[in-house]
């Protein structure tokens, strides 16, 4: 009977996956043509408001899009002596530093927030934007985060408290280009997947620039002067495109008991822990 049943749902994920194969090749270029035979229309005015999706280029396995730990100089960051120092302190499971799943000290494996900025620098999925007079509001599909950006006109804390997702100030720089700057970020957080490390005094600007009605480009830029020698650009113009208003998002939760159960099936094991 299982035998049955585990020939069943391979046939059918195969018809499934052809399926999908045949109506991606018939499909993509009607899109193309339609993206063509119409030119987008202009974007509204202070105006970011939205739901918006960046595709697979939000995930971001190897670290930021712009500069992924992938061991090419191109993609180095000029780390001082002290943020090298703690950068090998930090385990990450992915990239040319990886390390098995069960020795792995990324806090986000174990279900701490990923913080400010790494909540641009991995995972983003849908993100949704709302905006009112004296804040805006950035929704995130990858653990349900929610942020806030005050727009009211105060200044950035001079002493802020530490906080998973800093402190957010934003104002806009031209009529389709949103500039927030985050600051008092707990120091217990990483840059990104890579393991990059930020000190308590870590800036983080967004440039939101709406290049028309359908597309917005994220641009992320990290300063901190105790972990590296100069600001480096994490993403550069990362493209989102707008979702219709009644686009569903989905949940993506990290959950300790299935965090558990992985790795007592599969991490530990693969670790070489638990067996003896």
């Amino acid at each position: 009977m299982l035998r049955r049943k585990l020939i069943a749902t391979t046939a059918l994920f195969a018809t499934f996956m052809v399926a999908s194969v045949l109506r991606a090749q018939t499909t993509a270029p009607q899109r193309a043509v339609a993206a063509t035979d119409q030119k987008a229309a202009p974007a509204p005015r202070h105006d970011i408001s939205g739901t918006w999706d960046p595709g697979n280029n939000g995930i971001q396995p190897l670290g930021p899009r712009n500069m992924p730990e992938d061991g090419k100089p191109e993609h180095q960051v000029p780390y001082t002596p002290l943020g090298l120092e703690v950068l090998n302190t930090h385990k990450p499971s992915n990239g040319v530093r990886s390390v098995l799943p069960g020795e792995t000290n990324d806090p986000v494996v174990y279900c701490d927030p990923q913080g400010m900025p790494r909540e641009d620098l991995y995972e983003l999925r849908t993100t949704q934007i709302l905006q009112t007079p004296l804040n805006v509001y950035i929704l995130y599909e990858f653990g349900r985060i929610w942020r806030v950006v005050w727009t009211d006109g105060r200044e950035v804390p001079k002493d802020p408290e530490p906080r998973w997702f800093g402190y957010s100030i934003g104002k806009w720089e031209d009529d389709y280009t949103f500039v927030v700057e985050t600051s008092g970020i707990d120091e217990r957080t990483w840059v990104d997947r890579a393991g990059r490390p930020h000190s308590a005094d870590l800036r983080v600007e967004e440039k939101f620039h709406r290049v028309d009605r359908d597309t917005l480009e994220l641009t992320v830029t990290i300063n901190d002067p105790k972990m590296y020698t100069k600001p480096w650009v994490a993403l550069d113009k990362l493209a989102f495109k707008r979702q219709p208003p009644n686009f569903d998002v989905r949940e993506m939760i990290c959950s300790p008991s299935e965090f558990a159960e992985y790795n007592k099936i599969i991490g530990n094991p693969a670790s070489g822990k638990g067996t003896q």
